[in-house]
């Protein structure tokens, strides 16, 4: 049988179990408060002695020191992770672009639809974290068991409707006003890539599942592997090498299918057969379904979801609005966006850690360990992303003229007009950093109504109206846009930052009113 990293694994299990004795120590010592007298007196007295502030001091700076490694350990893996699926899709833009700029375009739209068509079920099964990170930090494997249980079930219940939105993405992009031709071949792609909703959905269940119990390795190893796989795939069955049929468009998305399914298997093998995971029994009692607990992921996971959809139609919005400034100024942002993107796979690893780590402080009951867990987070993120966007500002000259190419008509304005807009977003980049690490934190408390709320209000209301007036009515074009894009996210990013605050103080406050 195989053993996970038995011997790392075994000193974080008892680096765990010894913290969680001591917080159920501290817990039992509040709920039997009664001391003699001169027994308080002496306990008083030897506080006082051996607890001076400068102790005090480095002992919080100590905490806040583990808090952070622990936060950087869970990142790593899982950002790793979000950078590998960008190799992915990268990989099948690299082979579909030599089948033609219509095949390019066809790809995009086929890419709106699916992201539009899994944003759900992702929202759903990100709530699935909190709850099995906070039983995880309570020491619950039932409700720990139960919960990915439900994250299984809603990724083949969900799978159902979206490979039926998917059959019909070129109905869909009719309707829009795309042309025919473009639909056609967009609806190829989705005709093969549709029939991996359910596995990759149930391996985004097993991902939440393992982040939760604080052992994402395997799903890093997994995509590592999945990356070459695909690569290899893609290039058999677009082009038809090997004796195989020339599939083309259809070709890529079946392979991204074929990529899923071997996924879900690894990682249900490892769930399955692998320590610490196996004592977990994820599988028993798989087909009794959790009524109150799946009500609890839809009230959760539900405003998770419609955030995702803002978001998505926030991009489509801008791009919109690019398209009427000019080509120029569409291509200039698109290399801009992906700018952010690639970013933004490194903060919300990072926030994902916070969901967990925090949800984690939950469940055993660490008050004071809630907001050191955000602040640790925030930190981490802004430090790796004030040295990136340093290095990003300095190059984006070299950034844009490798996106463009020689395919740009004026190769110069356009590269110019990128290399201004990656200037003027670094503030941007830099907020989407610290709201989504916010975000996850505020996650790991299972409050996601309030934050939904805020992203209408920061991005539509006040990023995209404000976007608009200084693009079109004061004539700054794709740089107003991305002005008004980064005065939203800023916003965005304080507004959650005080929620995050006040939330984690009112739970201070309450539990040491609990303690009087």
């Amino acid at each position: 049988m195989v053993r996970f990293a038995s011997g790392k694994g075994s000193r974080r299990r008892q680096r765990e179990s010894a913290y969680r004795t001591a917080m159920a120590m501290s817990v039992r010592q509040k709920d039997h408060p009664e001391t003699p007298p001169k027994q308080k007196r002496l306990a008083d007295t030897d506080s006082v002695s051996l607890s001076p502030p400068g102790v005090e001091r480095r002992a919080a700076v100590h905490h806040f020191a583990v808090e952070l490694t622990e936060v950087a350990k869970l990142a790593l893996p899982i950002v790793v992770t979000q950078l590998a699926q960008v190799a992915m899709m990268t990989t099948d833009l690299a082979f579909i672009g030599r089948m033609g700029a219509e095949a390019i375009a066809a790809a995009a739209l086929a890419g709106r639809i699916y992201l539009v068509g899994v944003t759900f079920g992702m929202g759903l099964l990100a709530a699935s974290a909190s709850f099995a990170a906070q039983a995880f930090g309570a020491d619950n494997l039932n409700v720990v068991r139960r919960s990915l249980r439900m994250g299984l079930w809603t990724a083949l219940l969900l799978s159902l409707p979206i490979i039926v939105f998917l059959l019909h993405g070129e109905k869909i992009l009719l309707a829009l006003g795309q042309a025919p031709d473009a639909a056609g071949l967009a609806q190829h792609y989705l005709s093969g890539v549709a029939w991996g909703a359910a596995p990759l959905l149930s391996f985004l269940a097993l991902r939440t599942f393992m982040s939760a119990v604080n052992r994402p390795e395997p799903v890093l190893w997994i995509t590592l592997t999945a990356v070459p796989l695909n690569a290899v795939l893609v290039y058999l069955l677009v082009y038809g090498k090997l004796g195989l049929p020339k599939l083309e468009l259809f070709g890529a998305g079946l392979a991204t299918t074929l990529v899923n399914c071997a996924t879900f298997l690894a990682g249900l093998w490892f769930a399955t057969r692998c320590q610490p995971f196996r004592d977990y029994r994820i599988l028993a009692q798989l087909w009794r379904f959790d009524w109150p607990l799946m009500r609890q992921l839809i009230v959760i996971g539900t405003p998770i979801s419609m955030a995702l959809l803002v978001e998505c139609g926030m991009g489509s919005a801008v791009a919109l609005l690019m398209g009427l400034i000019g080509t120029q100024a569409l291509t200039a942002s698109q290399i801009a966006s992906q700018v952010g993107a690639i970013l933004f796979m490194i903060s919300s690893g990072i926030g994902a850690a916070a969901t967990v780590r925090v949800a984690h402080a939950v469940g055993r009951n660490d008050v004071p360990g809630i907001k050191r867990t955000g602040l640790a987070a925030m930190l981490l993120g802004i430090v790796i992303m004030a040295a990136l966007i340093i290095v990003v500002i300095a190059a984006r000259f070299q950034i844009a003229e490798f996106f463009l190419g020689n395919s740009a008509d004026d190769l110069d304005t356009t590269s110019g007009l990128a290399a201004q807009l990656i200037w003027v977003g670094a503030s941007a980049f830099m907020s989407a950093t610290v709201y989504t690490i916010a975000l996850g934190s505020l996650r790991g408390l299972k409050d996601t109504r309030v934050p939904l709320l805020f992203s209408a209000f920061a991005y539509c209301l006040l990023g995209f109206s404000l976007g608009y007036l200084l693009a079109i009515k004061s004539g700054l074009g794709a740089v107003g846009v991305w002005i008004g894009i980064s005065i939203g996210s800023a916003f965005y990013a304080a507004l959650l930052v005080l929620r995050f605050k006040l939330l984690a103080s009112r739970r201070s406050r309450h539990g040491r009113h609990m303690g009087c």
